[in-house]
């Protein structure tokens, strides 16, 4: 992430971690699945940036072994302190600003955080460059304007009001300097890198009770900037954490694209 006080989603409000273990469930297997195809092992170098959470720096630990070493930055690193231990070092760090906290890396990834950084250039350049020779980057991201619902299914009242809200929300964000449409470029953008052997794929979880739970804890998240933009009422606010609560929608993701590739 990139420290601007327009972040919408920052790690100090209460819903973050719910947010974080939200995304655990739904995409911690198709990263560790990517992960595991580069071979990662004992002893490699990996910088995880925008780690927020502590799921795949946990993973990532355990792959490296004592003899390895995991990097993880972000510009609030609260939610991760439980996981600073050997091999794991937590550093506070902007990934769109600062110069990068280290090289040779043999991994370099990210989930979920340049779609947020207004610098994204620099800090995708300044990635790559922390690759050894051979090293591999995945740079995972949302695409919500590939799939902008959250209801692909709208049959009823309750789903339109869930797709206007959601509709909100992409508002707020694209005010704050997220680029919506950031995750279908990033195969060209590795190659522009000029990244050998890129290759890319999407996973796109529908009714899915993390994709509630995620849901629920965003809306309460952003609950204040969505009344005050105008965008919703408290009323309809209440009325849409009632329905998720139900369990009877079927609530989708934007498209998570994932996208890799080796420094020549």
């Amino acid at each position: 992430m990139t420290r601007t006080d327009g972040y919408l989603l920052d790690n100090q409000q209460a819903e973050a971690g719910e947010r974080f273990d939200a995304f655990a469930t739904l995409f911690d297997p198709v990263t560790f699945r990517h992960l595991q195809g580069f071979g990662i092992g004992s002893g490699w170098s990996c910088w995880e940036v925008g780690a927020g959470g502590t799921s795949v720096i946990s993973w990532l630990a355990k792959k490296v072994g004592p003899t390895g070493k995991v990097l993880a930055t972000d510009i609030d690193t609260s939610l991760m302190a439980s996981a600073a231990r050997p091999p794991v070092e937590v550093r506070v760090h902007d990934v769109g600003a600062d110069e990068r906290p280290g090289e040779g890396f043999d991994l370099v990834h990210a989930r979920l955080v340049l779609v947020h950084v207004r610098d994204r250039e620099r800090a995708l350049r300044s990635m790559v460059k922390a690759l050894r020779p051979g090293g591999r980057i995945l740079i995972e991201d949302a695409d919500p304007a590939l799939q902008p619902l959250l209801c692909p299914d709208e049959h009823g009242p309750e789903q339109q009001l869930a797709n206007r809200l959601r509709q909100g929300f992409r508002s707020l964000l694209s005010e704050r300097g997220a680029d919506l449409a950031y995750g279908r470029r990033l195969p060209r953008l590795l190659r522009e890198a000029g990244l050998c052997g890129v290759q890319a794929d999407a996973y796109f979880p529908v009714a899915s009770p993390a994709c509630a739970a995620l849901e629920s804890a965003t809306i309460r998240q952003v609950r204040d900037q969505l009344v005050s933009s105008g965008l919703a009422t408290d009323e309809e606010i209440d009325q849409h954490l009632a329905n998720v609560a139900t369990g009877t929608l079927d609530l989708a993701t934007a498209p998570m694209i994932s996208a890799w590739g080796r420094k020549a």
